[in-house]
């Protein structure tokens, strides 16, 4: 019975990543074996699977109605041992997508709790400031900021993160400091992926409203002199004093409280972006995907 669920997990990671290459590497099995592995369900099963090709392995029309019955089968037995057990103990692998700045301040400080209480649950952080294909990656749960595409995915609003203007003493020191928000148009910003140009900040102090994007207030024009593809390089250009940075509160908090940053317009209050937690599509969310999110959720 193990064997045979072993193999059923294999295949949906062959599915997921369409290369046994890949889902070999994820579960520790060389391609040679996952192949062989596959090609023992197929005669087992009674039909092709896969449609292998020189660049990838492709599911059947069989196979996709296979996979879908396969993960259900997969997900109810998970729940049912959890029930059968009769304790809150979680077992098994847990992948969880998140940016890596996120990850690295506020998830892995906490995490360790979590993981105590669960001895036998194994936690795969993917962390990466591009968001992942959940289906391809396999993951159970991804936390995402801002708001989220038109998707068949299903997600969960678990807290909102206040935003504000930053920036180093050094850099106020050599540049100014803005009073108002028009004063921006005199100064460089530091833009990192959760500073996109698209996504847009507001500015509000009573009934007054200022519209910014990524290259500095509409109205003036502002420079956006330095993007980076990391959130942790952007926090680190503002604190080397290269420009004034839009971040939420938890990726800056340790440096306000040293110092190395200071909030800039701190009478003005920017949007918070609503932080959200995903779960694949065309299956039930694991228990313990759940349960991690439930323990995050008071702390965020």
């Amino acid at each position: 019975m193990n064997d045979k669920l072993s193999v059923l997990r294999l295949f949906t990671r062959v599915a997921r990543t369409s290369s046994f290459t890949k889902a070999g590497r994820e579960l520790g099995i060389s391609q040679p074996s996952v192949s062989r592995q596959i090609s023992e369900l197929e005669v087992d099963v009674g039909t092709a699977l896969f449609v292998r090709s020189t660049r990838a392995v492709k599911l059947t029309e069989a196979g996709v109605d296979y996979l879908m019955r396969v993960e259900a089968i997969l997900e109810a037995l998970e729940e049912a041992d959890l029930v059968a057990r009769g304790t809150s103990e979680l077992r098994g692998r847990l992948r969880v997508a998140l940016s890596t700045s996120f990850g690295i301040r506020e998830v892995i400080p906490r995490i360790g709790r979590f993981m105590a209480r669960h001895p036998a649950l194994h936690i795969d952080l993917l962390m990466s400031d591009d968001r992942q294909d959940l289906i391809a990656e396999g993951v159970d749960v991804a936390i995402r900021f801002g708001a989220l595409p038109d998707s068949t995915a299903r997600s969960r609003l678990i807290g909102r993160s206040p935003r504000m203007l930053v920036a180093s003493p050094e850099y106020l020191a050599r540049a100014g400091r803005p009073v108002e928000p028009s004063d921006l148009s005199e100064h460089a910003f530091v833009l990192g992926p959760s500073s996109a140009a698209s996504l847009g900040w507001t500015l509000r102090k009573g009934g007054r409203e200022f519209v910014l994007r990524g290259q500095g207030p509409v109205q003036a024009q502002g420079q956006g002199r330095l993007t980076t593809t990391v959130n942790e390089g952007a926090t680190a250009a503002a604190i080397a004093g290269l420009g004034i940075l839009t971040v939420g509160l938890w990726g800056c908090r340790s440096e306000l409280a040293d110092g190395r940053l200071v909030q800039v317009l701190e009478d003005w209050q920017l949007d918070p972006v609503e932080i959200h937690a995903v779960f694949p599509p065309g299956r039930a969310s694991r228990p313990a995907a759940r349960a991690l999110i439930d323990y995050l959720v008071g702390d965020i």
